[in-house]
């Protein structure tokens, strides 16, 4: 009897499992991993194109200015005034110190008076000269006495080109006891006042006048950075050439300076404790934002690479070693291992100099999924394709 029951309940456990295995199998889902096909593992990948790239290097330097100008005196005195205001705009033959000029006006006239004497001695001896000139064709003075005056004339005329060029030097002396500016631009503090006594080739300037617009960005450069950017122009791997481009800068509190420079000339000489060069840049400063001695980043462009091949950096691996390198899609749809040699990097890409060709189907997602040799199904990336533009 109990055995006629034992078979309706097998038979219902039996249909409750056989249903339970069909619910299972309806919900079944792929592994993880994008799988498609058989378990082809799906990856994204970007074409890559050749296009002309900008090289950009982020240097450090300090404002410099354009001209520099330390005002001294040319003749000893007294400060009668200093028509100027410190830290003022100044432009060049502008008044910065006047000097006490009665002893130099004395010597300049004193200097003028014995001209005019010297003048009149000239004009006597020359008559003189000139008549015993006439006398002696007859015999009428002796040839001593004719070539006595003569020599009294020249000798006059010597004496007032003599007494002259004192006058001058006297009145360059009175003109010196006006100081000017000799240069335009911003003239600093005043080491002297109103009735200090300054004298002749003195160390100490009065005052410095700096010249801010335009103003120079002295930047250091490593010698063998500017050795391998040399060699590359020469090869005709780059065009261009940092002295060629625009060179833009950075402040120190991390803003843009809204003006873009050139690039003056590089040093030819090598600083020994640093092993850097020097590089000049050029930049207006009509606002005066830059000023002497300011630090600043300088972005330098370095050249061109007409044709580069840019590769996100997502795509680039590292080995074992350290050596960097990327899988492509090859013709056959299977992953193919590349060993790179890179550049420097622009913006989130690396600038790929062997290894990658244009055209390569690089996988920049699903790299986790996908060994070398290994089919895949590739699909465009959602990166944006990468575009060769300058930095």
């Amino acid at each position: 009897m109990a055995s006629k029951n034992l078979v309706p309940a097998l038979a219902a456990i039996c249909a409750i499992a056989a249903l339970g295995f069909a619910l299972g199998g309806c919900g079944k889902k792929d592994p993880p991993g994008g799988m498609q096909g058989g378990g082809t593992p799906e990856v994204g990948v970007v074409t890559l194109q050749p296009a002309p790239v900008t090289l950009s290097a982020e240097l450090p330097g300090r404002a410099t200015p354009y001209e520099t100008s330390d005002v001294r005196p040319q003749v000893g005195g007294i400060i009668v005034a200093r028509p100027f205001a410190e830290g003022a705009n100044v432009t060049a033959g502008q008044v910065l110190y006047r000097l006490d000029p009665a002893p130099y006006r004395a010597a300049y006239d004193q200097a003028r008076a014995q001209v005019a004497s010297a003048q009149a001695n000239l004009t006597t001896t020359g008559l003189k000269a000139q008549r015993y000139g006439e006398l002696v064709k007859i015999n009428g003075v002796a040839k001593q006495d004719y070539d006595d005056a003569e020599a009294a004339y020249k000798q006059a005329v010597a004496q007032v080109a003599q007494l002259k060029a004192a006058a001058e030097s006297a009145r360059i002396n009175l003109a010196y006891a006006t100081i000017t500016a000799p240069i335009s631009g911003r003239v600093g503090p005043s080491t002297v006042t109103k009735g200090a006594l300054v004298t002749t080739g003195q160390v100490a300037a009065m005052t410095t006048i700096q010249r801010l617009d335009p103003i120079y960005v002295d930047v250091t450069e490593s010698a063998n950075d500017l050795l391998r950017l040399r060699r590359a122009l020469a090869d005709g791997q780059l065009t261009g050439g940092p002295t060629t481009v625009p060179v833009r800068l950075k402040l120190d509190d991390g803003s843009d300076y809204p003006q873009e420079g050139k690039m003056q000339f590089a040093d030819v000489t090598v600083d020994q404790t640093t092993g850097t060069v020097t590089l000049r840049a050029l930049f207006p400063n009509p606002a005066g934002i830059l000023l002497p001695g300011m630090f600043v980043r300088a972005e330098v462009a370095e050249g061109v690479v007409p044709a580069g091949i840019l590769a996100p950096q997502q795509g680039v691996s590292r080995d074992e070693r350290g050596r960097p390198t990327a899988l492509v899609v090859g013709p056959d749809g299977k992953a193919q291992l590349r060993d790179l040699v890179l550049g420097q990097a622009v913006g989130d890409k690396w600038l790929v100099t062997s290894g990658l060709k244009a055209g390569d189907r690089l996988i920049v997602e699903g790299l986790q999924r996908v060994k070398a040799g290994q089919a895949v199904h590739a699909a465009p990336a959602k990166l944006v394709v990468p575009q060769a533009v300058a930095e």
